[in-house]
């Protein structure tokens, strides 16, 4: 008989406690991972009173009172079966408020008379880890408290509850459908290593957001009233999420704070740099929402040079290093494109060179060609054109991901020395 959503993942959490001798929980007061925690309560109740779970919980300082009050008061429950960590450190953020700032720092002792509500108690804050530093980001402090959690509890198998579903986004799919069966847990495809004897695990990707609030009702859970006040803002169930407010996804909903919680909103405008600018026109062309408009007499060429003239010089050059990356790149080694976009370039008279293989694993064709100004074509994201560039710069899009950049070879190696210290630190 074919399983539901909810014994399947009743079932993979049984595999994770019996396979596990340490198991916590990434818990940030949203949806998803209020509902994987209650999950594991329910499961340790029945099954294992005597367990315990750790439950690892970002404090980025700003967020709704909502959300602060719901993760108290999950705090305050099953005292005799969680273990609370409370992440108070002020790691960097990045933030698409400001084209000044592309980080900032909650809980940031230099900012400490401007900070939105005091420091709750029993917080870990940066003191309690020796892995930090002040060029970690927040991710990669995720990563490093796996490993440091894994060795406070002298554990041989540790594993992360995360709560992702592949409902949310074509990466969350891809997180969880890829093919490296050496990164799974004996070929589980809802695990991913992490480090040695560290995993994540993914136990409800299969859910749909309806199957979230069927589960928060039939079983009576406690949940986020947030999701209350954004469903009488109208506020899509799809579009409800609990993030940090500052990130790219959360610009068009920001302006939500000022009606939702005034008190909170009148504190953040004075902790990040162009909060309320972002709230105001956070929806719109301006900001490369909307459908973006060339102006009068202007190239996207030229009309990103007037935008990087109006950037501070820090700001520029970042762009305009990114750019130079993405020119070579397309100049020397090419991006992979399909048949189908190949041939509508051709008919456009664009020269291209097109290579026979690739060095990726795909069908499609590495093509080294030119920046263009603009591609008229539906595979537009796909291609280099300036209009791109117009677009990152419109959106503070500082690590310019909307042109498919990933980690820089710099980030990445200022990511492996954060890595050898902490490996130094327990020598």
């Amino acid at each position: 008989m074919k399983k539901n959503v909810y014994e399947l993942a009743m079932k993979r959490i049984e595999i994770i406690f019996n396979e596990f001798d340490n198991v916590y929980i990434s818990f940030s007061g949203g949806k998803d991972s209020s509902v994987m925690l209650n999950l594991c309560i329910q499961y340790i109740r029945n099954n294992n009173p005597e367990r315990k779970i750790g439950v690892f919980h970002l404090d980025y300082e700003v967020q709704y009172n909502e959300t602060v009050q719901y993760v108290d008061r999950v705090f305050q429950m099953n005292p005799d079966i969680i273990e609370v960590y409370r992440i108070c450190v002020p790691f960097k953020v990045s933030t698409c408020t400001s084209m000044y700032q592309t980080f900032w720092r909650p809980w940031d002792e230099a900012c400490k008379n401007f900070w939105v509500r005091e420091l709750p108690p029993g917080s870990y804050t940066k003191e309690d880890f020796p892995f930090y530093t002040e060029d970690m980001w927040d991710y990669d402090f995720q990563i490093l408290f796996s490993q440091w959690y894994h060795r406070l509890k002298k554990a041989k198998k540790t594993c992360c509850l995360v709560g992702i579903r592949t409902q949310e986004s074509l990466h969350r799919w891809q997180t969880v459908h890829s093919n490296k069966r050496c990164n799974m847990y004996r070929y589980l495809k809802w695990t991913r290593k992490l480090s040695d004897n560290v995993y994540n695990a993914y136990v409800i990707y299969d859910w749909l957001t309806t199957d979230i609030w069927v589960a928060n009702a039939r079983f009576v859970w406690d949940y986020n009233r947030l999701y209350d006040l954004y469903y009488k803002a109208g506020v899509p169930l799809d579009k409800q999420r609990v993030a940090s407010p500052f990130i790219s996804e959360a610009q068009e909903s920001l302006l939500l704070y000022r009606a939702i919680d005034p008190d909170m909103w009148g504190k953040m405008i004075c902790r990040v740099n162009g909060v309320n600018f972002t709230a105001i026109y956070g929806n719109t062309s301006v900001v490369a929402r909307k459908k973006v408009r060339l102006p009068p007499e202007h190239t996207w060429e030229s009309y990103m040079h007037f935008l990087l003239s109006t950037l501070p010089e820090s700001t520029r050059l970042n762009y305009l290093q990114k750019l130079s990356v993405s020119i070579n790149f397309w100049r020397n080694k090419g991006g992979c494109l399909s048949e189908e976009t190949i041939e509508k370039l051709r008919a456009c008279g664009i020269e291209i060179e097109v290579l026979n293989h690739s060095n990726y694993k795909t069908a499609k064709r590495p093509v080294k060609m030119e920046y263009q100004d603009d591609i008229d074509l539906p595979d537009f994201k796909d291609l280099p054109t300036f209009k791109r560039m117009c677009i990152c710069i419109l959106k503070n899009d500082h690590l310019c991901k909307y042109m498919g950049f990933a980690m820089t070879k710099k980030e990445i190696e200022n990511r492996k020395r954060i890595m050898d210290f902490y490996r130094n630190v327990y020598k």
